[in-house]
Formats: structure tokens, sequence, C-alpha cells
């Protein structure tokens, strides 16, 4: 199920680390969502949620902005919480 590795961080430290196995993303021009073999990207965030499902189920973060990096299976996000 968990294909993904997922890194939040934000400058208060580290917010996730986990294996999830799809990242829903408040992309700047719109909405997205991140599964498995998904195409490299670097692209900025906006005030929304990030959601992401673990094997506790789906997992929710509010955040005011940031940026996502998406390669090789590895989504890494930069954020203000």
């Amino acid at each position: 199920m968990t294909d993904l590795h997922l890194h939040i961080v934000s400058p208060e430290g580290t917010l996730a680390d986990a294996r999830v196995s799809a990242v829903y993303l408040p992309g700047a021009e719109a909405p997205f969502e991140v599964l498995p073999g998904h195409a490299g990207i670097i692209s900025p965030l906006l005030a929304g949620e990030v959601r992401y499902v673990a094997e506790e189920g789906m997992q929710m973060l509010a955040i005011r902005g940031g940026f996502v990096r998406v390669a090789d299976d590895q989504v890494e996000l930069a954020v203000e919480a």
C-alpha cells in the first residue's frame, strides 16, 4: 500500500516523515494529487490543507503556503503551518 516517502518540514521542525500511498496538495494553479510514479515536479503551494493516506488512514495538515518537490517517489514539502 505505501509507495511514497513523504517528508514535511516547517521552520518549527519536521511535521511528517512517513510512507504513504497518496498525497493531496493545494497547488498554486489547482489542487493536485501525487501517486506513486508521479512525474518530477517543483511547485508552490497555497494556503490550504495537505492530506495524505498513511497506514493509520487519512491524515490532514493545515498550511499557510510553501513548496513541494516530487522526484523518484519522494515527496518533500517545505511549508508554513
